[in-house]
């Protein structure tokens, strides 16, 4: 089963940038993948996903200001975050799905059976 860990979050400033990386114990090529993120009280939810072919979506308050990408030589997945706003705030988390190839996007937690710990972002007004 694949292995996750994430790293890069941290507390920045409204309109400030972070990029959060989740090296796998796999490579990420013909893999799906994505990020979520939560906070206290609140069912998780996806912000972006990747499928096998490196096709890519992001929820609508995130599209435009969130790139999600892949390095598969370091075998890592990237979230990079600009203009970052409050409401922002939450625990991400990476997540992924053993099966390869796969060609289909999962917007609920369900569609992955490897998670990471999760990284938390602060962003203050």
């Amino acid at each position: 089963q694949v292995q996750v860990v994430e790293s890069g979050g941290g507390s920045v400033q409204a309109g400030e940038s972070l990029r959060l990386a989740c090296t796998a114990s796999t490579n990420t090529i013909g893999r799906c993948m994505g990020w979520f993120r939560q906070v206290p009280g609140k069912e998780r939810e996806g912000v972006a996903l990747k499928d096998g072919a490196g096709r890519r979506k992001y929820a609508g308050d995130v599209q435009g200001r969130f790139t999600i990408s892949e390095d598969n030589a370091k075998k890592t997945l990237y979230l990079q975050m600009n203009s970052l706003k409050p409401e922002d705030t939450a625990m991400y988390y990476c997540a992924a799905r053993s099966g390869s190839p796969c060609y289909e996007f999962r917007w609920e937690s369900q569609g992955y059976d490897a998670w990471g710990q999760g990284t938390q972002v602060s962003v203050s007004s």
